[in-house]
Formats: structure tokens, sequence, C-alpha cells
């Protein structure tokens, strides 16, 4: 890993790790979330607002970094980015097949939720992680620890909306389920 990343358009770059996230949005916002998702009340808090402007400026422009750095192939880093790559898109999928098969008028609380209430986060996390081992860049690793800073940030905000929408059976939910992964607590 130099100081200075290498920055070129090719072939064989991280974009190519972008495109499950860009199948994703346009399956899981288009058919599956918008569906579930409760109305959430206009943000009036300046800082929420602005974690979710530096939420979305770390994705996107770690998708646009992504056009520009070489992947590292036939490292072992580039091995072990894939390997945590993959693990991390498996559980994105488990996860939104979760999401999408649970009834409207239930949370999610199946499958990979029964031991995160945030399996596609972690699931991003590790994505983002994955590529910027993959590639040995420092940028992305910092483009990284952003996104996943400003998620842990927001993570309250989204759980008050769903905890006003799904009121005591979230949380019960809430109560026996690690925020982020753990064993559940048996359901008393």
């Amino acid at each position: 890993m130099s100081f200075i990343p290498a920055f070129e358009i090719g072939i064989w770059n991280a974009w190519i790790f972008i495109i499950p996230f860009i199948i994703y949005w346009f399956v899981g916002i288009k058919f599956v979330f918008s569906k579930r998702m409760p109305e959430s009340p206009p943000i009036k808090k300046k800082k929420i607002e602005i974690a979710s402007n530096i939420l979305v400026i770390s994705m996107f422009g770690s998708f646009i970094y992504s056009i520009f750095v070489p992947i590292k192939l036939g490292t072992i880093w580039f091995y072990i980015g894939l390997l945590i790559y993959l693990i991390a898109i498996f559980l994105i999928i488990i996860s939104m097949i979760n999401f999408a098969t649970t009834p409207l008028d239930k949370p999610v609380t199946k499958g990979a939720y029964r031991y995160s209430r945030n399996p596609m986060f972690i699931g991003f996390f590790l994505c983002f992680f994955g590529i910027s081992i993959a590639c040995i860049s420092w940028v992305y690793l910092v483009l990284t620890m952003l996104f996943i800073l400003t998620t842990v940030y927001l993570s309250p905000f989204e759980e008050v909306i769903t905890l006003g929408h799904y009121g005591k059976i979230y949380k019960e939910y809430m109560k026996r389920t690690p925020k982020w992964i753990g064993i559940p607590k048996s359901g008393k």
C-alpha cells in the first residue's frame, strides 16, 4: 500500500465489485424496500442531515473512485479481499431475501435478522472492506471507515422510525437481537 494510490482507468479495476450494488439498488429499492419502508418524518436535526450527506458522498465517492483503482490480481491481498467480498455479497443476498419474504405487517426477524438487526449494513461494511483489501487502497479504506461511522451514527434514527411503525413487536425483537452481530437472547 503506497501513500500515493494508483489512479488509472482499466478493465480490472474495482468497478467490477460495484456491479452487484447497482443491481441491489435497482432490484432492492424498486421492488422490495419501497413497499416495506415506513414513511420517515422529515429530517429536522442538522446533524442527521449532515451525516446522511456524508454517508451518500462516501458511498458514491467509493463507487466513482472504484473506476480508477486497480485490483491487485494475483496477490494474497486480492484473494483475502475477494473472500471477504463474496461472504458479504452472500450476507446481503440472504438479508434481502429475508426482507422480501416477510409479510409487510411484521418486522423482519428471520434468517440473518435473527443474529443482527442490521445484517445488510454489516454486508455493506464487509463489501467495502473487502474491496479496499483486494485493491490495497488506503483511500478506499478511508471511504469505507467514513461509510461505517456515518451508518453507525444514523442507525438509531432508523430504529426509532421502525419502532414507531411496529411498536411492541419490534421492541421485543430489539431486546433479544444484537444491534450489529451476535447470538440472540432467548425470547422470553
